[in-house]
């Protein structure tokens, strides 16, 4: 389960490191490629109503940047879904938000 943000942000991410030249455009093709053919298994949550009305508002861990309160905002409708649902993240502040939320954090070891 993710965002459809997530999706924006993989393309971003490889498009803007194909024109930093940092990765090859065919690189980049083939890692759009599989991103294409992995999200096929993902079910995807819109940015909806729910999820706009829940980012607006305070999290555990402030402060934490918009996206990522969108980020935290579908995981919290997704856990009413699928109460044993993960969260993966590096960021110290989506971990520590979610952490207070009660969600399970990947990787783990991390705080």
């Amino acid at each position: 389960m993710a965002s459809s943000l997530t999706l924006i942000e993989c393309d971003r991410v490889l498009l803007r490191a194909a024109a930093a030249g940092t990765l090859a455009e065919a690189v980049a093709a083939e890692r759009r490629a599989w991103l294409a053919r992995t999200v096929e298994h993902w079910v995807l949550f819109d940015l909806d109503g729910a999820i706009v009305e829940r980012a607006r508002r305070p999290f555990p861990a402030e402060p934490l940047r918009t996206l990522d309160a969108i980020h935290l905002a579908t995981a919290a409708l997704a856990q009413s879904l699928v109460p044993d649902l993960v969260v993966l993240s590096l960021d110290d502040r989506v971990r520590g938000s979610g952490r207070l939320m009660g969600f399970h954090l990947l990787p783990g070891g991390r705080p």
